[in-house]
C-alpha cells in the first residue's frame, strides 16, 4: 500500500463518562485507502472511539479531522462517513433492497428515483447479495445480515466506513470467508475501513495496520508482523496472547525470573519489569539436560491441545504458573511427552523481548 495523505486526525481527543474516562487524549493519524484494525480488550475505549468519530457522541475535550476538515461539531448525518454496527441494526420490515436504500431514500438532498436504484443494486451486487433484493432480514443468514448491513453503508458513497465488531455475530467458517471478503470489497472501493475487534487473530489477518488500544490510548499502531514480532510494551504483548511473560527484576543488564539470571540488552521501557517469549520459540528438554539453548525454566507438563495446524502443550512452573509451548506440525511430529512428568524450557535469548522499568528502548 502508498502512502497516502491522512483520511482522518484525532487530536488530543478525550470523553469522559462521569468518573470514568473512556478515551485519554488520543492523538491519531488515519492513512488514506487502508484497512485499519482496531485492537483492544474489552473496556479499553475501542466503541466510544469509533462513537466520537462517527458522530454519536461529542469529544469532552480535543479535535476529530476528516477528509482536511474539522467535523468535531458537525452531526453524524453531515460527516460522510459509513458505520456498520456490531448487531448489523436492519429495519425488520424492511425488504434488503429497502434497507441499502434507507438513508439515500431519506438523505437531506433528495435524489432521483432511477439514481437511487442504479445505486442501491451495485451496492448488493457488489457484496454478493443479487437476487435477494426482495427478501427480508428474517429470510437470510447470519452473514448475509452483515453484507447488507455494510451494503447500507457503502451506498452512501463514504470515504471512510466503521466497523464495530462486525464478525463477532457469525460463526467461524464465515467469519474466516466474510475476513475475505471486507478486504476485497475495500480494495475495490479504494476507501478506508477502520475495523473494531477484541480478537488478536481477526485484527493481524485483517488489518494493513493495527492500532492498539488500552485504557483509552492507543499504545501501539504498526503493521500486523511488526506488532506480532515487536509490542512495545508488556500489556500488548499479554493482548496477542501469543507470549508466556515472566515477573522478575531488571537491574544493571540482569533480568532475574523464575529461569534465573539472564543478560539483557536493549529493554522496552515499561511501568514493570517483564520478560516476554512467545510460544512458538520455547522448546521442551527433558529435565537435567545440560545442551540449552538459553535460560532453563524447570516444568511439569500438565496437558495438550491438538489445533489442527499445531499443538499446545500446556505446563506448570513450581510457582504454578501456567506456560504454554506451540510446535506447529509442519516442523514434523512433536517428541512424547508424559503427563505429570518434569521437563526443562528453554530459548534462544535473542528471540525474547524484555520490557523494564530501567532503561528505555
Amino acid at each position: 500500500m502508498t502512502q497516502r495523505d491522512p483520511i482522518f486526525r484525532l487530536e488530543g481527543v478525550t470523553r469522559r463518562y462521569g468518573n470514568l474516562t473512556a478515551l485519554d487524549g488520543i492523538d491519531f493519524v488515519a492513512e488514506d485507502n487502508a484497512y485499519i484494525a482496531l485492537l483492544g480488550p474489552s473496556g479499553s475505549g475501542k466503541t466510544s472511539l469509533l462513537r466520537v468519530i462517527a458522530g454519536f457522541e461529542t469529544p469532552d475535550a480535543g479535535r476529530i479531522w476528516f477528509q482536511g476538515r474539522d467535523i468535531t461539531d458537525l452531526p453524524a448525518h453531515e460527516r460522510g462517513i459509513g458505520f456498520v454496527f456490531q448487531n448489523f441494526a436492519l429495519f425488520p420490515h424492511l425488504t434488503v433492497f429497502e434497507n441499502v436504500a434507507f438513508g439515500l431514500r431519506h438523505g437531506a438532498q433528495a435524489l432521483p428515483k432511477d439514481e437511487i436504484t442504479e445505486r442501491v443494486k451495485s451496492s448488493i451486487e457488489m457484496v454478493g447479495l443479487a437476487g435477494l433484493e426482495d427478501r427480508s432480514p428474517e429470510q437470510i443468514s447470519g452473514g448475509q445480515k452483515q453484507r447488507v448491513a455494510l451494503a447500507r453503508s457503502l451506498v452512501m458513497q463514504p470515504k471512510l466506513v466503521l466497523l464495530d465488531e462486525p464478525l463477532g455475530a457469525l460463526d467461524a467458517n464465515l467469519r474466516e470467508r466474510m475476513q475475505v471478503e471486507l478486504r476485497a470489497i475495500r480494495e475495490r472501493l479504494d476507501v478506508t475501513f477502520l475495523h473494531v475487534t477484541g480478537s488478536e487473530t481477526e485484527a493481524l489477518a485483517m488489518g494493513d495496520k493495527v492500532a492498539v488500544l488500552d485504557a483509552g490510548r492507543i499504545v501501539q499502531y504498526d503493521t500486523p508482523d511488526t506488532i506480532y514480532d515487536g509490542p512495545v510494551v508488556s500489556d500488548v504483548a499479554k493482548f496477542l496472547n501469543r507470549f508466556n511473560l515472566f515477573e522478575g527484576s531488571l537491574e544493571n543488564g540482569i533480568f532475574t525470573g523464575a529461569f534465573g539470571a539472564v543478560p539483557v540488552t536493549n529493554p522496552r521501557k515499561n511501568k514493570s519489569d517483564t520478560y516476554a517469549i512467545r510460544y512458538d520459540r520455547t522448546q521442551i528438554f527433558d529435565a537435567g539436560d545440560a545442551n540449552l539453548p538459553g535460560p532453563a525454566l524447570p516444568a511439569r507438563f500438565l496437558a495438550s491441545e491438538y489445533l489442527g495446524s499445531s499443538i499446545i502443550f500446556l505446563f506448570e512452573t513450581e510457582d504454578q504458573k501456567t506456560v504454554e509451548v506451540d510446535h506447529h506440525l509442519s516442523l514434523g511430529e512433536p517428541r512424547p511427552l508424559t503427563v505429570g512428568e518434569n521437563y526443562t524450557l528453554s530459548w534462544n535469548p535473542e528471540h525474547a523481548i524484555v520490557f523494564g522499568k530501567e532503561t528505555a528502548r
